[in-house]
């Protein structure tokens, strides 16, 4: 891997076609979320079978955690179709036959020239790509596992989402605010304290007193 490549550096923002032959950046599908990468031999690999499988019984947590999967592999599009259906996937596989990522990473498995892969990497990215964990997946033990993945997603979440622990001071007070800009999903576009808020409830108890009192 290019010593560049570490964690803490932000990871290249490839732009390949995807199992629909659509053109896509890491970025876009990564959005504000977590994202798990694979960087896979191809379809023909075991070893990725299985850490396919795995992802993608995993991939219902993943979802509802607010992250997302990726993977890139070094097979034609049809091939990439019949890997991508063959473990049940349920993200956007990436095709990459030139080999861009083997080359401009320098990640040629030189052990294998019949098939010319790229060398097996898992990452671990924060927003924006920047890398939170690098595993190496030459030999299948270097791949992570679901609970190493567990940890680091509970890692780079709880870094990045500011409302991860509601007790943190000022949360509460920005809430009642209407301040929803801390809030993941209700800072979308939602303005005004939300229903239920102290403010809210005070506001409406106020109308109500100022209503029977004239009546």
């Amino acid at each position: 891997m290019r010593s560049d490549i570490v964690p803490g550096s932000t990871f290249p923002d490839y732009r390949l076609p995807d199992h629909t032959n659509t053109l896509r950046r890491l970025s876009e599908l990564q959005g504000e979320d977590p994202l798990i990468l694979t960087l896979a031999r191809g379809h023909y690999c075991p070893k990725e079978h299985q850490q396919h499988l795995e992802l993608a019984s995993f991939y219902p947590k993943v979802a509802v955690g607010y992250a997302q999967i990726a993977t890139i592999s070094t097979d034609d599009h049809h091939t990439l179709q019949e890997f991508r259906a063959s473990v049940g996937a349920q993200w956007t596989f990436l095709s990459d036959p030139e080999r861009t990522l083997q080359k401009d990473l320098d990640i040629q498995e030189y052990t294998d020239p019949e098939h010319d892969p790229m060398i097996p990497h898992t990452l671990v990215l924060k927003p924006d790509l920047v890398i939170h964990r690098i595993y190496n997946g030459y030999w299948f033990w270097g791949r992570p596992s679901i609970a190493d993945l567990w940890h680091d997603l509970r890692a780079v979440t709880s870094e990045i989402r500011p409302d991860w622990d509601l007790s943190t001071p000022g949360l509460r007070d920005a809430w009642n605010a209407g301040d929803l800009s801390a809030f993941h999903g209700w800072n979308k576009g939602k303005k005004g304290p939300p229903v239920g808020s102290n403010k809210t409830s005070r506001s409406a108890k106020a109308a109500d007193a100022t209503s029977s009192g004239s009546n």
